[in-house]
């Protein structure tokens, strides 16, 4: 029979390869930045990590995947999730920025090269908009989630695609500055001139909130 993974066993697996992979990207964007992401090669990577080529493809397909690894949207969903479901959308956000921006304090170097090299690195810039739709459908969940409304209705999906659009164009600036600055505070400032958190206050007074499937 084959052996059966209890779940503490099978959470331990994950977390030991979620640990892995940040190991991979740490070496991998100390390198990039050391000697160029052209001139990076995988076997480098690997050696820096300590594990064989072959190991890497086990965890990234590419050295774009290992750039465009991101650990913090489940992070960023907890938050929201953790938070009251009555209290205004526009509030939850804020507070789950403010909630992540403290909890990702440590990882701004990590921030900054990953967002840098998705600007200047053809083969990255052109996997962001596959990167863009997934975030679309991340906060058009959560969104649908809080005011009764499916996912793939026409106006959550546009709201939630304004929410991105406003958090990259926050992320760009920041780019721009050098990575002076609060990037969170950036990110409220672009939200805050789009209007789509009133837009979504709105719709959460009018719908009532129950769960969508």
């Amino acid at each position: 029979m084959p052996k059966t993974i209890t779940p503490i066993a099978q959470g331990l697996r994950e977390r030991k390869k979620q640990k892995t992979k940040e190991a991979i990207q740490r070496e991998a964007l100390r390198l990039f930045q050391e000697q160029g992401y052209d001139e990076t090669t995988i076997e480098q990577i690997a050696a820096a990590a300590e594990i064989s080529p072959s190991t890497f493809f086990n965890y990234f397909p590419s050295k774009e995947d290992v750039v465009l690894f991101d650990r913090y949207d489940p992070m960023l969903e907890a938050f929201l999730e953790a938070l009251p479901h009555e209290e205004p959308l526009s509030r939850s956000i804020d507070t789950a920025l403010t909630m992540f921006a403290r909890a990702v304090q440590s990882d701004r170097d990590t921030i900054l090269v990953r967002a840098k090299l998705g600007l200047e690195v053809p083969e990255i810039r052109a996997r962001f908009w596959e990167e863009l739709e997934k975030a679309q459908k991340f906060f058009a969940g959560i969104i649908a989630r809080r005011v009764g409304r499916d996912p793939n209705d026409f106006e959550l999906r546009v709201l939630s695609m304004v929410l991105v659009t406003a958090s990259f164009e926050a992320s760009t600036e920041w780019i721009r500055r050098g990575g002076e600055g609060d990037l969170f505070e950036l990110a409220r400032k672009a939200l805050a001139m789009s209007g789509v958190l009133r837009r979504l206050d709105e719709l959460a007074q009018a719908e009532p909130t129950k769960p969508v499937s």
